[in-house]
This record gives C-alpha cells, sequence and structure tokens, in this order.
C-alpha cells in the first residue's frame, strides 16, 4: 500500500538572497514548526523529492536538513514508511499543557539570591565613548602611546616558540612580568616585595572580585568611601559585601565616621594616592589611623593606585603598601591608564600571609590572562620604554590639566574646577543654582562628555559637581569643551 504524501509544507519561504545556505534556512524553518506545534507527533513529513519541489531546493539540500532533525530526535526515519514527527514531542500537547502562547514564551531565570540583591544597588557604568572627547573619564592619551614599539615588540613575540606563544599561560601571570611589576614597585613607589607576591588578572576589576571572594562573607561590612570607584564599587557588591559608605575630606577617608558606622569592618576600600574622584590625597595622620584601625578589627585595607605613576608636585604621592608594616594592605594596580585600556591587564600585591591563598584560588579557578599580553608588557618595561613613556605622560597631562584650569576659570561662580596634582581628570563643583543632571544632559547633546559627581556615591552628597576627564583631549579641545559649557552655564541664568 503506497504512504500518502505528508503534510503540505509549502508555507515555508527560502531567501536566496540570503548570506545563510539554503539547508541552514530549511532546517531552521522545520525546527521552528516542531517545536511550536505546526507538526503533531507521528504526523508523516512528505518525501525528500517531494518537498524539495513544494520548497523549490534541491534534494540533496534537504536530506541535509532532514538528517539534521533526526540527529537531534525531533523526527524518526522508518525504514520502508518514511519519517514522522517524533513521539517524543507529545509532552507539547498533552490536554491541560500549557497554551501555546506560553510555551512561546520566554522563560525568566531564576536568579541567584546574590544576583536578585546585587543588581538593584550597582552603580550604573555608562559605556565610555569610543573616541576621545572633552570630558571622557578615564581614558588616557592614546593618541600618544608609542604604537611602533608596541608593534615591534609585538611581532618578535609571535615568532617565539609555539608553545610558549600559544599554550596555556601561568595562572598567577608570566614570571617576567611578574619579576618586572616588583621592580618598578620598588623603585617607583617605594613598595618593596617579591614576585611571588605579584598576581596578574584581567583588569583591577577582576582583581577586586577576587579579594572580595576570598576574604568577604556575604553581609559582612566593607567600608568604602563615598563618593568612590565604580568599578570597585560593582566588584564588591557582586559578591554580597555589605558597602559601608564613608564620608571622604580633604585629608582622604574619614576614619572617625568609620568607626562609627562599622567599628567591626571585615575590608577597607581606599584610594589614597589620588583619591577617586575627588582627587584628594591622604594624610599621613588618616594613613596611620586607617591601619591602627584594621589591625583592632582585624581587617585588610584594599588599596587601588589606579592613576599614582601620573603626578605633577615636586614628590609623588606616598602609597599606603609603604608605611604597611603588620601585612594588612593588599595593594592593587592596573595597565588600562599607564598604557592602555584594551589590553584588560592589572595585578595584586598580596600581603605574604595571604600569597598561600592567592596561589591556590588561581590555581583552582582562573585560567590566567593571555600570555602574549603579558610577555609584551613585561619586555616594554624591562627594555625601558614603560619608564620613558611614564615621563612623557607626567609631562604631557600637565599641560592638559593646566590648559583645563586656565580655560575653567571663566566658569568661576557657576563651576569651580579644582586644580589636582595627580591623574587626568578634576572635578568641577556646582553652584545652588545648577544641577548635575541638568548639566549633563545638556553637555551630552552638545557632544561634551561630563560625569556628575553623585555616579560615583552610595550615599548622597552635600555636594553637587561634575567629572571632567582632559587625559585623552589635546588642549585645543578642552578649551572647545570649556566654551560649551559655558555657553550651557549662561543659557541657564
Amino acid at each position: 500500500m503506497k504512504h500518502h504524501a505528508g503534510v503540505l509544507l509549502s508555507s515555508i519561504r527560502i531567501d536566496k538572497t540570503s548570506s545563510r545556505r539554503i539547508s541552514v534556512q530549511l532546517y531552521m524553518a522545520l525546527r521552528e514548526l516542531l517545536l511550536a506545534g505546526g507538526l503533531m507527533p507521528g504526523e508523516r513529513l512528505p518525501a525528500t523529492r517531494t518537498l524539495a519541489e513544494e520548497v523549490g531546493v534541491s534534494r540533496t539540500t534537504v536530506i541535509d536538513a532532514v538528517d539534521r532533525l533526526i540527529s537531534e530526535g525531533l523526527v524518526e526515519s522508518r525504514v520502508g514508511a518514511g519519517t514522522f514527527v517524533s513521539e517524543a514531542l507529545k509532552v507539547r500537547h498533552k490536554p491541560g499543557s500549557a497554551s501555546l502562547d506560553k510555551i512561546r514564551a520566554i522563560a525568566e531565570p531564576r536568579l541567584s539570591h546574590a544576583a536578585r540583591h546585587a543588581t538593584p544597588d550597582f552603580a550604573p557604568r555608562t559605556r565610555l565613548p569610543h573616541k576621545s572627547l572633552a570630558f571622557t573619564t578615564a581614558l588616557p592619551a592614546l593618541d600618544a602611546f608609542p604604537m611602533a614599539q608596541w608593534a615591534r615588540l609585538s611581532a618578535r613575540h609571535w615568532r617565539r616558540e609555539r608553545d610558549q606563544v600559544t599554550g596555556y599561560g601561568e595562572p598567577f601571570g608570566f614570571p617576567p612580568l611578574r619579576a618586572a611589576i616588583a621592580r618598578q614597585l620598588n623603585a617607583s613607589r617605594g613598595i618593596k616585595c617579591d614576585p611571588e607576591q605579584i598576581f596578574i588578572v584581567n583588569g583591577a576589576q577582576q582583581g577586586f572580585s577576587l579579594i572580595s571572594s576570598l576574604l568577604v562573607n556575604p553581609g559582612e561590612p566593607v567600608w568604602f568611601e563615598n563618593p568612590g570607584a565604580i568599578g570597585a564599587r560593582n566588584a564588591f557588591i557582586s559578591t554580597g559585601a555589605n558597602l559601608v559608605p564613608i564620608e571622604v575630606d580633604k585629608e582622604g577617608l574619614c576614619v572617625d565616621d568609620g568607626l562609627k558606622k562599622a567599628p567591626h569592618f571585615r575590608l577597607a576600600f581606599v584610594t589614597p594616592s589620588h583619591q577617586q574622584p575627588l582627587g584628594h590625597v591622604m594624610s599621613l595622620e588618616r594613613r596611620l589611623a586607617l591601619l591602627q584601625a584594621a589591625h583592632d578589627a582585624d581587617a585588610m585595607i584594599v588599596e587601588d593606585d589606579y592613576d599614582g605613576e601620573f603626578y605633577y608636585g615636586e614628590q609623588p604621592p606616598p602609597t599606603l603598601k609603604s608605611i604597611d608594616t603588620q601585612e594588612r594592605v593588599i595593594y592593587v594596580g592596573t595597565f588600562s591608564k599607564s598604557l592602555f585600556p584594551s589590553l584588560r591587564l592589572g595585578f595584586v600585591l598580596a600581603p605574604r600571609g595571604l600569597v598561600e591563598s592567592f596561589n591556590h584560588i588561581c590555581s583552582a579557578w582562573l585560567s590566567g590572562v593571555p600570555t602574549a599580553t603579558q610577555a609584551i608588557t613585561a619586555d616594554f618595561m624591562d627594555e625601558g620604554m614603560f619608564a620613558t613613556h611614564i615621563r612623557m605622560m607626567r609631562q604631557l597631562y600637565k599641560e592638559r590639566h593646566d590648559a583645563l584650569i586656565s580655560a575653567a576659570s571663566c566658569l568661576a561662580g557657576k563651576i569651580d574646577v579644582q586644580p589636582t596634582k595627580s591623574g587626568f581628570h578634576a572635578v568641577g563643583l556646582l553652584a545652588p543654582s545648577l544641577t548635575e543632571d541638568f548639566l549633563v544632559a545638556e553637555t551630552r547633546s552638545a557632544g561634551v562628555v561630563t560625569s556628575p559627581l553623585g555616579r560615583y556615591a552610595l550615599d548622597k552628597l552635600k555636594q553637587s559637581g561634575i567629572v571632567l576627564g582632559f587625559g585623552s583631549s589635546p588642549p585645543e579641545e578642552i578649551k572647545k569643551g570649556i566654551e560649551v559649557i559655558k555657553s550651557i552655564v549662561g543659557q541657564s541664568t
């Protein structure tokens, strides 16, 4: 007895102008019909020759698509009978089962407890512009980077033995880079350490997450500068830490405020060399008070030295780690500012008492940073190019800082731009007649990037302001940007 030809599938449309293969289009169309209930379990598909004629494709194309459906168990081939919709799909069509609309609805996944509670508390992280604009924050002078030297080092690296170039890297970091960083910290930041204390990470934020996972239980208090660094803030929140906003003044983190709010803190996060974003340098008195508070609470301190290489004064701002005699400070650095952000390269300097723990956690579940990135950076440092680049950038950033302060004098009385002694951003404090939201929205629409000071805060700040990055823009662009702000401020009066 001859079998019937099978269900009509002439509704399937093939776009022969598409870059997607015809067999893939046919497979996806049939698969969608099967999963959506357009074909019933046990129903026979037309013969491959018949389907090819109806859809307007070759029989080979149909065979390829049907074979893929068979391999997924969506259809069954019966010798001498044909190809049928799998009986396994009956579960979708039982009486009383979900409606077709519900079947097609995208399921809402259940988030973990940590994710549900962390997501509302994350600080907003607007993606930085791809181009250098006034006044983009956290973006170095990409136009001044010695790309020719970097390209030469890259080419040399890729000519090395393949096992070294393409194999798995060390989970702790490329040994020559760890050694180069230890030498650099000793020479330029006054920190004595061994290469074995240096752990290479995929950017400073991964370092913060690693530290928090290692030291902080969900709900434990962590002192955090208010305002403070957004990336670090989100990293600690994601691991369930209870961030306690601590006031910041011109001497840095207010230790007395921390002791009042959470005397038994587990961890403290600070940016003592150049407070993020206010730019203050923590006084020696505050540093000693913070170290004493950590001793009394048996707590640790995370020091984020995100742009400590770039100072304009006679002496570089000291690091907290350099006066740490009890091994309580975990020092975190990054190459995103000193070289360029897309490297995604940072490091953690672990106190000696935590080296074994870092060794264990890194070898257990960190895959490591690409060896190529680390090897090129190590050569860049060992051959003196890093030191030369830093010296040039200090001078360049000072020129751009001075251009900003000079140009911003026309905003006096409305926006008071604060001079800084290091880094490549400054804060403009707003007069009561101006609001952050208004100014940020108006400048963005005019092609100038400003960031509200409140974006960096866990708790509402007494003073409103904007953060102005000047590292990625030459003086003439800085002056143009200030003129835009001046015209907007003038219209608001």
